[in-house]
């Protein structure tokens, strides 16, 4: 093994080389190692990668903001809007499973522009999915805070930043004892959620089928007044923003596939797992709630986030569960903890790739002896600390103005990836590669990705469309106090539409072309597309482990169990 660097450039273009004997042949071929992936540990299994997307994904989007989405757009409006992103994520899932088992990098795909398009683009992309997740860390606490003031009276003098400070100094703990400790806590904090949603889909089904709870729902609250479309098309387009905000982080696989034991057979399953098990539980809790709780419901809303008055409270109170709020409660809260968990994970890695690249100091990139990025998570938990000073503008609001932020980033890397990936396949194949060279080939592509790519398109112009519909007027001089406050609700309301829906959009266009006028890259030509530097080279173990054991049956069930 030796290392090479360009002349003139300065370490974060420093590649390791490592020659592997090729097949039978005798022949080698030489593999070099990016620099990002240097230091890490690869000490995450199959089950922590699969729970760390789940815990990154399932929280306050499904728990306390779904019933809403019912309440807006119906229960037929709230399935369609959660199935139709749910359909997008899929082949952008399949995107990120191709390209992460072959190039399994810190940086994921926020890194594979600058190798098949344009390093400006690069830039732009790991600076906008690092902003992301730097939001959900603070969206997080001020619903942890939230949640907490169930518990208290409502003359309460419980300072509402103590909660919030003690979750980021235990995240500071568990993030600084290395990834192995780091998965092993969050798939434990991720079990409660889980077996939440499934006690909660059998109670459903019992409840909406008249076996508990003395009365037989079925479809009645699908044939109410505003039923199943409430509201219309407007309506339906308005809950994309939220469905988008729950549906958020089940990209996390691609993060973790660079500290992954064996990426070739973890990436895909863990990928694969995750989009079936998460779009069950979405669209089956969706259906379920739809069904029992009438979309004029007005605890549906929800305007407080209180655990009494989630959707899920409701179902299990009708279905004569004493307790149910407090219990909710207590799952809510530790769900937002193992989320906030994975917040802190990828934002610490987006910040060493970005170190790495040479984008930020070179010190934040530092790597001690168990694989921890220990600068990046300083800065993390530094911004933390920062961001409780949004709790005192009052937990709600801040909350709401995340969901717009981090909804509208979703839908902007989100569709990225899938034109990346199409990027790539041209790439793979201009420089004479077969697809099945591939370790992992996308199922779908490319009818999947052109759909999901017309998918993001619209949801993305919907947005935009319904930031600047309805402006609001202001009543008049002679107007009394109550128009003037609903007034000036309206107006803010409007002002946060605007700016979540315009605003990321503003900000990776200028990082990109400040990029480009700055450094003049140009447009990688498909022959010249780095394809090899970082990929994964598998031992004679991890081929072994590749190959299917068991029985058929077994290896199914696998894959929902």
């Amino acid at each position: 093994m030796s290392k090479y660097d360009d002349d003139g450039c300065d370490d974060t273009h420093t590649y390791e080389l490592n020659q592997i004997q090729d097949g039978g042949d005798g022949s080698h071929h030489d593999i070099l190692t990016d620099v990002s992936q240097v230091g890490l540990k690869r000490d995450l299994r199959l089950r922590h990668m699969i729970m760390i997307a789940i815990a990154g994904t399932i929280g306050t989007g499904l728990f306390l903001t779904s019933g809403s989405t019912i309440a807006t757009a119906g229960p037929g409006g709230a399935l369609l809007a959660y199935t139709l992103i749910g359909i997008w994520l899929i082949f952008v899932s399949q995107a990120i499973a191709e390209i992460a088992t072959l190039l399994p990098l810190p940086g994921a795909f926020n890194a594979w522009g600058g190798r098949v398009f344009d390093e400006a683009f690069s830039f732009q992309m790991t600076w906008m999915y690092c902003i992301n997740w730097a939001l959900m860390i603070p969206a997080q606490l001020s619903a942890s805070a939230l949640i907490v003031s169930f518990w208290l009276p409502e003359d309460t003098t419980f300072p509402p930043w103590i909660v919030p400070l003690i979750i980021i100094i235990l995240m500071l703990f568990i993030n600084i004892a290395g990834v192995k400790t780091y998965g092993e806590l969050a798939y434990w904090f991720s079990v409660p959620k889980v077996v939440t949603i499934i006690i909660f889909i059998v109670c459903g089904i019992l409840v909406d089928a008249g076996a508990i709870g003395g009365h037989t729902y079925g479809f009645e609250n699908w044939r109410i007044e505003g039923a199943p479309f409430k509201g219309g098309f407007t309506s339906f387009i308005t809950t994309l923003i939220s469905v988008a905000y729950a549906y958020s982080g089940v990209e996390i696989t691609g993060v973790t596939a660079a500290e992954s034991r064996n990426p070739h057979k973890h990436v895909p399953r863990a990928v694969n797992t995750v989009l079936i098990r998460i779009t069950f539980f979405y669209i089956a809790s969706i259906f379920l709630l739809g069904s029992i709780v009438a979309n004029d419901d007005p605890l549906l809303v929800n305007t407080d986030r209180s655990a009494a008055q989630a959707p899920f409270t409701i179902v299990f109170a009708k279905a004569g569960i004493r307790g149910a709020a407090n219990y909710m409660n207590a799952v809510v809260f530790t769900s937002v903890f193992s989320a906030i968990n994975s917040d802190f994970y990828v934002t610490t890695r987006m910040l060493l790739s970005l170190s790495r690249n040479g984008w930020v100091h070179k010190s934040i990139g530092h790597i001690n002896s168990r694989g921890v990025p220990v600068v990046a998570v300083a800065v993390v938990t530094a911004c933390s600390c920062l961001s409780l000073i949004t709790i005192f503008v009052g937990s709600g609001v801040v909350f709401q103005w995340f969901i717009s932020f981090i909804g509208s980033i979703t839908f902007q890397y989100c569709l990225y990836i899938l034109l990346l990936h199409f990027r790539f396949r041209y790439c793979w194949k201009a420089q004479g590669r077969a697809v099945t060279d591939l370790p992992y080939v996308a199922w779908g592509y490319p009818y999947g990705n052109i759909l999901g790519a017309f998918i993001g398109c619209f949801c993305i112009v919907c947005n935009w469309y319904l930031s600047v519909i309805n402006p609001p007027q202001h009543p008049g001089a002679d107007a009394s106090v109550e128009q003037i406050n609903a007034y000036r609700s309206r107006r803010d309301m409007y002002i946060q539409g605007i700016l979540g829906a315009w605003f990321p959009w503003f900000i990776s266009a200028t990082l990109f072309f400040a990029y480009k006028y700055i450094y003049g890259t140009k447009l990688i030509r498909a022959v010249d597309a780095d394809l090899d530097t970082g990929r994964f080279v598998p031992s004679e173990s991890d081929k072994a482990d590749l190959i299917p054991h068991g029985p058929r049956w077994k290896r199914i069930l696998k894959i929902f169990v």
